[in-house]
């Protein structure tokens, strides 16, 4: 009788190690498409993580959430993207004007120049043959994504946007949220996949000098703060201040909390017309 040796943990990561070592990708972490980002966090998104995003009204937490789900898909990732404040063919649209960097007006007005017209023509069959899968937030929230996901058996990437449209409404927001980023550390567990939430920032006081995100402004009761593994925080210094105040598309993203790396942070531009995030790295990207 052939007798069979169980892989031990310390063996499997031992495995991975030496295969990064030889210049093979991290099986475990899915790269974000911002080398600035993957650098920080040591390679990208891990499987098995919660990673929340957080920003302000208005600073394109959303958009960088797209953002990376779209590059995600583009490097062969499999990627579930489920929205909780847009329709579906809204997302598409973002992510039309993202890729071929059009304004959102032009493209559902259809007044595109020629030369727009070529790169969103463009965009759109790369989309067509490689786009992550987008849908609405199913009834039930966690329980119905993770639902929805045992279906989609290759799915390494799931992106939520927002955390927020969780909430069932039958207890405080605080409350629903904090038991919905309990779940999602669970579902991020058992599926093993890695799930990036975008959050809003319930703690940001206007009236704090300093408006960069903090682990306080996340609220859930803390929830965030303790059981996230990586928790980034998304700011633009000319929303504060008047037009003067920073230089237009400027934009830090900072690694407030990781579990199981640095914290520190990168300079990204955002392009506000085509909601359209670069690295500064590599802004041809």
């Amino acid at each position: 009788m052939v007798r069979q040796v169980e892989t031990s943990p310390l063996a499997e990561v031992m495995r991975r190690v030496d295969a990064s070592a030889d210049g093979a990708a991290s099986e475990d972490t899915l790269p974000t498409g911002f080398p600035s980002v993957d650098k920080l966090l040591g390679g990208g998104l891990r499987r098995g993580d919660l990673v929340v995003l957080g920003g302000d009204v208005g600073s394109g937490k959303s958009a960088l959430a797209l953002a990376i789900a779209l590059r995600a898909t583009q490097d062969g990732r499999a990627v579930a993207f489920f929205t909780g404040e847009a329709g579906t063919e809204r997302v598409i649209e973002r992510a039309l004007a993202i890729e071929g960097r059009a304004r959102l007006d032009d493209l559902r007005r259809g007044s595109l120049d020629d030369a727009t017209r070529a790169t969103v023509g463009a965009a759109a069959l790369r989309l067509r043959d490689a786009a992550p899968s987008v849908a609405a937030i199913p009834a039930g929230g966690v329980a119905g994504i993770a639902e929805e996901l045992r279906r989609q058996l290759d799915v390494e990437l799931v992106v939520l946007d927002p955390l927020q449209a969780l909430a069932s409404g039958e207890r405080p927001l605080a409350e629903d949220v904090a038991s919905a980023v309990l779940a999602l550390k669970r579902v991020a567990g058992e599926l093993n996949v890695a799930l990036l939430v975008t959050s809003a920032l319930p703690g940001l006081s206007v009236e704090r000098a300093d408006q960069r995100p903090a682990l306080d402004d996340f609220g859930a009761l803390g929830a965030l703060k303790q059981h996230a593994d990586v928790v980034l925080g998304l700011y633009r210094e000319e929303m504060y201040g008047g037009a003067s105040h920073g230089v237009e598309g400027a934009t830090e993203l900072a690694a407030i909390k990781n579990r199981n790396g640095p914290t520190g942070y990168v300079d990204l531009y955002f392009y506000k017309q085509w909601m359209r995030f670069e690295d500064m790295l590599d802004p041809d990207r």
